[in-house]
């Protein structure tokens, strides 16, 4: 069963159907996912790998995976290795690995032609002063007292920064647009900046990097990129994006193109179309790198792979799965209106998928003692019971049945409220699968505290006994106390206990709103079936909610599950 039906339909992919029927683009649809490696990707990041694979994938194009590896001093292998297989997790396979590295030489050479072209000049201003000159949003900017340098200078210089001559900060290379401009994207922005870092791509080849907007749109076309798709803070910068496709005219210059052919790659020189979208937005989240980065550091969460945290490897291990985050991206849709998405809504996702493709299990993770009076010492029996209620093909599983029984603590009350319809002093309640039970009696520790409840059980409501449709109110579960694995049961909510963790409106930060009951360990007792399982093993704990086997702790006989989310959505009540 699946949550995915006919995609909605959104303005990109209606864009993109008028591009493929006009024939703009040859009629082909090219799409890249292009991440920095500095960091694990986050939820929000799922809806830019389902855009862009999706769309590619549902008009017969192709999507690269092209790493935007300019920034060395804050890039990682750890996370190059995490986002491929973020991608796979997701269901995706990329056309060609690409990386911006693997276009050092061209990005280069188009600089090259920038300057002959005299649109492009070395600057010698430090980062201060090009700050300062740049203006404000209300002031127009000042032309840099090195613009006017010649060709034959700017040429000259440029070399000698890739070789390396000057320190880092010592100059820049800035294109000539107009430092007047109302779009301060526009005012003479920098193109390379001199860092002696090594590479992990390409080790110490090279000590001037590229800027993104510069390198972003030049990858893109040298790979044929036909829709470059991108989230909407970079709708301003399109402008500079279009600025330097057509002042630097790679398809009337495709000899600039011929290291990156040279290296064995494949080269498509088209002219992309820059399309935004709003991101991913979800309450009772932060989405900023730095702040996670910083409850890393402070050691208020377990890492990039907790559970609590909005990272992909977090929701894997949290149980959220490729298939409930695809869906979440169809359900919220792909508009240009930036918004927050309750995190409701993705939990409801979570739970239409796992509902429809989980197994059933036994599980108490609050336990009481329930001892069975009228059955003799050391009865065993196995029981039958389906592996899902609603879908055959699961088939069904053995669970072991015996005179003592764990059952959940709140599933009995000593003096009930009203309503309270499950068991009691004197009061029946059906055991799942069993039949009814009636509570005869208590035993208590010194300070009064119900430790074991002694019952007998009716024996003509057994399953297929003529007494088995007898009425009782309330059912509850079980698990057998001589046979269920000991387990350790992770409980997981919400990291924030507020829906904007952003807002500092009261001198707060969003470390003053974490959620102290975010995550709880408890040992709880689970039926052999669930504690054998092998790990990332979703199950429904009946009546408990959703859990997996966690994919990092988690061993057959030792069992360590997740919650991944309740059977509802109880968070309304809990938060008050």
């Amino acid at each position: 069963m699946t949550l995915e039906n006919t995609p909605n339909n959104h303005f990109i992919r209606q864009i993109v159907s008028d591009d493929v029927a006009a024939g703009k683009h040859g009629g082909r649809v090219a799409t890249r996912f292009p991440p920095e490696p500095n960091g694990y990707l986050h939820i929000g990041h799922a809806k830019s790998i389902c855009l862009n694979f999706g769309i590619a994938r549902e008009f017969g194009g192709r999507c690269n995976l092209r790493f935007d590896d300019t920034n060395p001093s804050k890039e990682d292998i750890e996370f190059v290795e995490a986002i491929k297989e973020n991608v796979r997790w997701l269901g995706f396979e990329w056309n060609e690995l690409r990386h911006a590295s693997d276009y050092f030489e061209l990005f280069y050479r188009c600089a090259e032609r920038l300057i002959e072209t005299g649109k492009a000049f070395v600057c010698d201003l430090s980062a201060d002063d090009v700050r300062a000159y740049r203006g404000t949003l209300t002031e127009p900017g000042r032309n840099s007292p090195f613009r006017d340098r010649s060709v034959e200078e700017n040429l000259d210089l440029f070399r000698r920064m890739r070789a390396g001559e000057f320190p880092d900060g010592a100059r820049t290379l800035r294109v000539k647009i107009d430092m007047t401009s109302g779009n301060i994207n526009l005012r003479d922005p920098t193109i390379y900046r001199i860092r002696h870092v090594s590479h992990q791509n390409t080790g110490d080849a090279w000590c001037i990097y590229p800027m993104y907007d510069y390198a972003h749109c030049l990858s893109d076309a040298v790979e044929g990129i036909s829709h470059s798709l991108c989230t909407l803070e970079f709708e301003d910068h399109r402008p500079l994006y279009e600025w330097f496709l057509r002042e630097i005219d790679l398809p009337h210059h495709p000899q600039l193109a011929e290291p990156v052919a040279q290296a064995g790659m494949t080269v498509t020189i088209g002219d992309p179309q820059q399309i935004e979208f709003s991101r991913l937005n979800l309450d009772y989240t932060v989405m900023s790198k730095r702040k996670l980065l910083a409850l890393i550091a402070e050691n208020l969460v377990d890492g990039w792979d907790d559970p609590r945290m909005p990272t992909l490897v977090g929701a894997r291990r949290r149980g959220f799965t490729p298939a409930a985050l695809r869906a979440l991206i169809e359900r919220v849709g792909v508009t240009k209106q930036n918004s927050i998405i309750e995190f409701s809504v993705l939990e409801g996702c979570v739970r239409d998928d796992l509902d429809a493709n989980a197994a059933r299990r036994l599980a108490v993770i609050d336990p009481l003692k329930l001892v069975i009076d009228n059955l003799p010492e050391g009865h065993v029996e196995e029981l039958s019971f389906p592996n899902h209620p609603k879908n055959e093909a699961f088939g069904t599983r053995a669970v072991p049945f015996s005179r003592e029984l764990w059952i959940e603590r709140e599933d009995f009350m000593e003096v009930p409220p009203k309503g309270f319809h499950r068991l009691v002093p004197g009061g029946e309640v059906r055991l799942r699968g069993v039949g009814i039970v009636r509570c005869t009696e208590l035993e208590k520790d010194a300070d009064g505290n119900v430790t074991v409840v002694h019952a007998t059980l009716d024996a003509d409501t057994r399953p297929g006994l003529a007494g088995a449709d007898r009425k009782v109110k309330g059912t509850i579960h079980w698990v057998s106390a001589a046979h269920a694995t000991a387990a350790e049961i992770r409980l997981y909510d919400r990291l924030f206990v507020v829906p904007n963790p952003d807002d500092e409106s009261e001198g707060k930060t969003y470390r003053d709103y974490l959620n102290p009951a975010a995550k709880r360990v408890v040992q709880g007792w689970l039926e052999p079936s669930a504690a054998q399982a092998a790990a990332e093993t979703s199950f429904q704990f009946e009546r408990l909610g959703y859990f997996v086997a966690d994919r990092v702790d988690h061993a057959p006989g030792k069992p360590v599950f997740n919650r991944t989310v309740t059977l509802r959505d109880s968070w309304a009540k809990t938060a008050k």
